[in-house]
């Protein structure tokens, strides 16, 4: 099998700015008028409907018609009975190891002295009612309710509503459900797809209004958080993270079978994935395909692989620096630098969601259990944005305690400040302060 067969094959030097901009568009940037059709009718159908609209839109893209989407104790305990003690034991390893990372980099609150008699401080208080949502169209995903559940439980969010998509028969993924107890969730509703954003952003009979949402997607799950976000009614949202993308950066010395399995890894995710291969070796691009024809042959979910392949690219460079200049401007959700001293080339990341240094450091294991988070930035969105973390389920409240002493020090200051700006109930406001502490 040739290599155009399996991946595009591009040379940056030969082409030009437009070309340059549409070879690194998304799929689902491409689809994104038609899909906010249909999803601004599921956001209404919901609002207008309630538990109606959730039971016939689910009946109508998971194939069941529930008459009561909350997961019951009986369900939730024959999903810690009847899962298999390996896997039990790999979500317990995994869930302490992201709580570690995550704990290591909570925020502190703090205070200082601003002036004598001035203090401001920052405290930090859990969102209330937070919404996650937990893909599991075409595959279940324990390992995202964990990477939800866990800063939210760290944050010490006091009400934590959880949405997944059912399985044919009704139930909710039992490693799913497990994972979610882990985190001391305990309110699961069995909805999927933009409904489910719909359902916790604006609220339903059944399914409580949250405050904010959090979870990755396919294209409508992003598109919808992203509507809800907008409306005066809605909720606000963590990021766009919707259809997953790996970016490699390849030099000679990379193990091409590696490559070609983490290329692989982001485009079984679903069809609207995205995988780019950036090497300034075309002996290294053409192994690469070899072993992505190998490997996808033997893929259970080759079909999905090679729907997303299809928009995916293998771009020849120049030079590996030239490779980060690419990658900077795509911003990756997963970025692997598969080069030799990849740390050396780390300074000059400036746009991506996480990152893989070396050969040894597959993005999978940032998936399941390095302990970083893979709830990340799709589309771009690593130029503004990072992943999600405990923050992300926080608020800050900035605070200050002022003494006569102090308004005596700064008041001034804020006199005239509000005097340059014309605005005189503030002046007036601190001089009536000033006044009476000279009094």
């Amino acid at each position: 099998m040739t290599t155009v067969a399996i991946l595009q094959r591009e040379d940056w030097s030969l082409l030009d700015a437009q070309q340059r901009e549409q070879l690194l568009r998304r799929p689902a940037q491409q689809t994104l008028a038609t899909t906010s059709t249909a999803v601004r009718a599921i956001l209404d159908d919901v609002r207008s409907d309630g538990d109606a609209a959730v039971r016939a839109l689910g009946a109508r893209f998971d194939g069941v018609a529930l008459d009561d989407f909350a997961v019951a104790a009986d369900e939730f305990c024959a999903a810690v009975t009847g899962l298999p003690e390996a896997l039990r034991n790999a979500i317990d390893e995994a869930a302490d190891r992201i709580a570690g990372f995550h704990q290591a980099g909570m925020t502190a609150p703090y205070g200082i002295d601003t002036a004598p008699g001035v203090y401001c401080e920052r405290v930090l208080r859990p969102i209330r009612r937070v919404g996650l949502y937990v893909p599991a169209g075409s595959a279940p995903l324990p390992s995202t309710a964990l990477m939800l559940g866990v800063p939210a439980q760290l944050a010490g969010c006091p009400d934590v509503v959880l949405c997944t998509p059912p399985r044919r028969d009704g139930s909710a993924d039992p490693s799913v459900l497990y994972a979610a107890q882990r985190c001391g969730i305990t309110r699961v509703f069995k909805i999927g797809g933009a409904q489910a954003i719909a359902a916790m952003a604006f609220g339903t009979q059944r399914v409580p209004r949250c405050d904010k949402l959090f979870g990755p997607g396919n294209a409508y799950v992003t598109e919808a958080k992203r509507q809800v976000a907008l409306a005066d009614d809605g909720a606000a949202i963590d990021m766009p993270a919707g259809p997953s993308e790996v970016l490699v950066i390849a030099d000679t010395g990379a193990n091409p079978a590696f490559v070609a399995a983490d290329l692989l890894s982001q485009a079984e995710h679903g069809p609207d994935s995205q995988a780019i291969l950036l090497s300034n070796d075309d002996t290294l691009i053409a192994a690469v395909s070899e072993h992505l024809a190998e490997q996808l042959a033997a893929l259970p979910r080759a079909a999905i692989a090679r729907q997303a392949l299809q928009s995916s690219r293998a771009i020849r460079v120049a030079t590996i620096a030239q490779a980060l200049e690419i990658s900077n401007r795509y911003a990756p959700e997963h970025l692997i630098l598969a080069v030799r001293d990849a740390r050396a080339w780390l300074p000059q990341v400036q746009a991506a969601g996480s990152v893989f240094l070396g050969d040894w450091a597959p993005e999978a294991l940032g998936d399941y259990c390095s302990g970083t988070n893979h709830v990340l930035p799709t589309s771009g969105a690593a130029r503004y944005s990072g992943g999600l973390n405990v923050a992300s389920f926080q608020v800050a409240i900035t605070v200050q305690e002022v003494q006569p002493q102090g308004i005596a020090a700064i008041g001034p200051c804020a006199v005239e400040l509000a005097t340059a700006e014309g605005l005189d109930a503030h002046r007036l406001a601190v001089a009536l302060r000033l006044q009476a502490v000279a009094a």
